[in-house]
């Protein structure tokens, strides 16, 4: 049962994926000369996630706290890594932003279509030169008033726990003097668990913002220092939503 699930699940997906693109791509190529951030494409990135995340009736999501966020507000958009589909999930709360991708995901047919379309960031993680050239444009789009989105962890968690928080993001809110505006999720491990193609028995998500974390709050702390400092606050969040 669960293979014909996930195949029903995967088929929609693709069909999904596909079926909307030329649309996505037209509109793209309209209004790319009015919209040089490319926020149009994101925008309709985001609902497009909001309606598949809809779609499946087997998945069901609650989020709080997504007016926490103000408005015009620039923000580094931090959050914990479980599954691939956190991505669709977290899209769906519809921020302005531009996601930091792992370069792998631009290589797949469609879906690295819809990343460059969107202007995302893409960061080849073994390459110590494209990570400093990600750092670069990711702080110059927060400077120019662009939020940036990314998992700290760098990777999926295998365990469904929060795993060590790397310094980028923490760097970045440092050097441009942003906000960070953390993010908790939990159960879409249980759906699709990290190398997993077959969906699992879990059907429900739990997408927490949290109180921007001000730059005045910093204090002396460095990048390796902050990292911790969130992580820890993001895990006591985490075992808080679970033992409701």
């Amino acid at each position: 049962m669960d293979i014909v699930k996930s195949l029903i699940v995967w088929l929609v997906g693709i069909f999904y994926l596909v079926i909307l693109f030329p649309i996505t791509f037209l509109i793209w190529l309209l209004v790319l000369p009015f919209d040089r951030d490319r926020r149009v494409t994101h925008w309709i990135l985001n609902y497009q996630s909001l309606i598949f995340t809809a779609i499946v009736p087997a998945w069901t999501a609650k989020t709080s706290g997504r007016d926490k966020a103000i408005a015009g507000t620039t923000y580094v958009i931090i959050s914990n890594h479980q599954s691939i589909l956190d991505i669709l999930f977290i899209n769906s709360l519809r921020f302005s932003c531009k996601w930091i991708s792992k370069i792998e995901n631009n290589r797949i047919p469609f879906l690295g279509w819809y990343l460059w379309m969107a202007g995302y960031i893409t960061v080849d993680r073994g390459n110590e030169e494209s990570k400093i050239e990600m750092l670069d444009k990711a702080y110059r789009c927060l400077k120019n008033g662009i939020s940036i989105m990314l998992f700290p962890e760098g990777t999926r968690s295998r365990d469904n726990e929060i795993g060590f928080f790397k310094r980028g993001a923490f760097q970045l809110a440092i050097q441009a003097n942003v906000p960070l505006l953390p993010i908790v999720i939990d159960g879409t491990g249980g759906i699709l668990p990290k190398h997993g193609l077959i969906f699992g028995t879990g059907h429900h998500v739990d997408i927490r913002v949290l109180d921007p974390i001000l730059s005045e709050s910093f204090g002396t702390d460095n990048p390796d220092e902050l990292a911790l400092r969130v992580s820890s606050m993001l895990k006591e969040k985490l075992n808080e939503m679970r033992a409701k």
